[in-house]
């Protein structure tokens, strides 16, 4: 295994945990700035919107450095966002520092997509990928309620320390473990706008939208349906979000053998998977042990679909790696913000809380529709990205 792997997946661990950490601490960060909980909301909403918008301008204005450099850049900027957080007294200001971290967000990962699948064989380019982003995974499962708790006790702003610090020992490992690609060819900004012209790559990256928006339709409103529907305490809330933490890890894992095997199986599997755990959900969400399995099983189903689908779209869009695979993290932001208000539009209509699975199922079939006809023009091919 590559050590630049490491760096990189310590990297997706520290962007993973300062965009999640937050939700954790609204309560410190509200009281702290004066500001209301809904206010103080909006800085997650902030920082998805920067991501989205952030991603693709970012990739462009980068293009023509090495990647390895662009990497580097991009932690230098996530350490100055997250010491601006640190330092932020008003509302206003910790709003500003919290886009201007985002700006990093979706181009280091989808360019250290690209990075990690060129540092192994093809065969292993998916696998490769799944591990990068399982920093990200375990930024839920650990880095999220430890740095929620390191709030908690020394104040809101330790955690953003702490995080920068997380940053600068991923910078220093990007810089020592990535390796200089001299035969790596410079990108030219018309090649990389003109590679948006294919077809297959505005579906591949519309199957990310909508598999997002499967995702977080029922995790945006999980802690209310486990404390309303299943009936367990606070306590048990944070054991079952560190039980889908694990899910995810190794669905991402696995997602990544898969894919490696075969693209357009992996993602249609991971569909039809999503669709029912996300619809049996509706069902065994009255009983604890049930809901606990089904919440698991739907996990390692959702992140099994993650690597295949940074693989596809970085296929279809090959002549411009770097762009096409920062749009799907835009993409994935997209349906994030697309499948919570899918979520909320059908608790606000009054269908109750077990009805937001199924309006994730839906979603997910809507994801397996696309992914049929994709891979259908394509004639079901999954071959490996080049970098």
């Amino acid at each position: 295994m590559p050590v630049a792997l490491l760096a990189l997946a310590l990297s997706a661990f520290a962007i993973g945990t300062t965009e999640f950490v937050i939700m954790g601490l609204l309560p410190e960060v509200a009281g702290d700035l004066q500001v209301t909980i809904p206010s103080a909301g909006w800085l997650i909403s902030g920082y998805a919107l920067g991501v989205a918008i952030g991603a693709p301008i970012m990739a462009l204005l980068t293009a023509k450095l090495p990647r390895k450099r662009t990497l580097i850049l991009l932690m230098i900027i996530f350490i100055i966002g997250n010491v601006l957080c640190a330092l932020a007294y008003t509302y206003n200001l910790l709003m500003l520092a919290r886009v201007v971290t985002a700006l990093c967000h979706g181009a280091f990962f989808g360019i250290g997509a690209v990075v990690a699948a060129s540092l192994v064989a093809p065969s292993r380019q998916a696998s490769a990928v799944a591990l990068m982003f399982t920093g990200l995974t375990l930024a839920n499962v650990l880095g999220v309620p430890l740095g929620t708790w390191f709030g908690q006790m020394f104040g809101w702003r330790a955690t953003f320390w702490g995080v920068a610090i997380i940053g600068i020992l991923a910078f220093i490992a990007l810089i020592v473990s990535l390796p200089t690609n001299k035969e790596e060819k410079p990108v030219h900004l018309a090649s990389e706008v003109s590679a948006l012209a294919n077809g297959k790559l505005w579906l591949s990256l519309l199957m990310t939208v909508f598999f997002a928006a499967a995702m977080f339709a029922l995790f945006s409103y999980i802690a209310p349906l486990l404390l309303q529907v299943t009936g367990i305490t606070d306590r048990g809330v944070s054991w079952t979000l560190f039980l889908i933490g694990a899910g995810l890890t190794v669905g991402n894992i696995l997602g990544g053998k898969l894919a490696d095997w075969k693209v357009s199986f992996s993602l249609i599997l991971s569909f039809v998977l999503i669709a029912v755990f996300s619809l049996l959900f509706s069902w065994t969400s009255h009983a604890l042990w049930l809901a606990e399995i089904t919440l698991f099983l739907w996990a390692m189903a959702t992140f099994a679909t993650v690597p295949g689908l940074q693989i596809n779209v970085v296929r279809h869009g090959k002549d411009a790696p770097n762009l096409v695979s920062t749009l799907n993290i835009s993409a994935f932001n997209v349906g994030n913000a697309l499948g919570a208000w899918v979520g909320g539009a059908v608790i606000d209509k009054g269908y109750g809380l077990t009805s937001v699975p199924v309006a994730a199922a839906a979603l997910a079939v809507v994801g397996l529709v696309i992914c049929l006809i994709t891979f259908r023009k394509s004639g079901g091919q999954g071959e490996t990205v080049r970098a």
